[in-house]
């Protein structure tokens, strides 16, 4: 296998929507992974480091979702152009059926796909971020952080919600500042920032009232999901406590889940070894049948 460097895997794929730009490495069934939200966020800095792990079993497909700064952004609110970037890039690449992987914001995206399109996903992964909070405050502590980052965007308050997305703070590393301050700060990319995580939008969201207009909320649909399912959450997640987890752990009908201990919101990075043995042992085992 060829090196999985960041620009030897960068793919494009045109669309009537704008290009989508995304990471492919590996052979095998396809494995899509979508990225969170957050300042300076992208796919490969949130899955990069796992693709030595799943490339040898998958066609690993990393997308970067639009209004982050990577993909063509489009004129909608970026929680809203996910999913049907999502669909718009499997239509392109043909695929009709794949596992998908999601962190944060992209375990959200994730579940929706497998509730509107249940025969395309076969099993789904989510890193945190899926569910409500139960006993914890709402919202909670990272996500209160990342509002006074877009409302104030300086350094300090860019550090402030690094530290709360990790429990090892020796990851916050003038080098990981660096990168998100970079990205977060560009112009176009801090404007999408602020229609998802200003004061009024999460006001807004945490009213009942988000961008999605959904009349029915998405953690009161996971009884629709149809593929076999993985919670994975990080026990010291700071930006989605792990009450969340209550409600996707009872009403999705074929689920598990694993927690880690010493672990914030960032499992796959923070527990690197044991979430990717963790989730190959699921995405690997045989169905009834021997299928896979």
């Amino acid at each position: 296998m060829t090196d999985l460097t960041h620009d030897s895997t960068r793919r494009e794929l045109a669309t009537d929507a704008g290009v989508l730009r995304y990471h492919e490495a590996g052979d095998g069934p396809p494995l899509l992974l979508l990225h969170g939200s957050g300042p300076g966020v992208t796919g490969w800095r949130n899955f990069g480091d796992n693709l030595a792990a799943f490339a040898p079993h998958f066609r690993c497909l990393v997308l970067e979702l639009p209004g982050f700064g990577v993909s063509d952004t489009t004129d909608q609110h970026p929680m809203v152009a996910a999913l049907p970037a999502v669909q718009r890039f499997l239509d392109g690449l043909g695929l009709d059926r794949v596992d998908v992987i999601g962190n944060s914001m992209g375990g959200g995206v994730a579940t929706r796909l497998a509730i509107s399109q249940p025969d395309r996903v076969r099993r789904l992964v989510t890193v945190g971020g899926v569910g409500r909070n139960i006993f914890s405050p709402a919202p909670g502590e990272g996500i209160n952080l990342l509002v006074e980052f877009v409302e104030n965007p300086n350094r300090e308050n860019l550090v402030a919600w690094l530290r709360s997305m990790v429990f090892d703070q020796a990851m916050v590393t003038e080098e990981l500042i660096e990168q998100r301050w970079a990205q977060a700060t560009e112009p176009e990319t801090l404007e999408v920032a602020r229609r998802m995580y200003g004061r009024s939008a999460i006001s807004a969201a945490f009213a009942g009232a988000g961008s999605s207009a959904q009349a029915t909320p998405g953690w009161a649909q996971f009884d629709q999901i149809k593929a076999r399912t993985l919670l994975t959450w990080g026990r010291d997640d700071r930006v989605s406590p792990l009450d969340m987890m209550l409600i996707p752990m009872r009403t999705i009908p074929d689920v598990e889940v694993h927690v880690f201990a010493n672990c914030g919101h960032w499992a796959m990075i923070e527990q690197k070894r044991a979430w990717e043995r963790t989730v190959l042992a699921f995405l690997t085992e045989q169905d009834e049948g021997g299928a896979r």
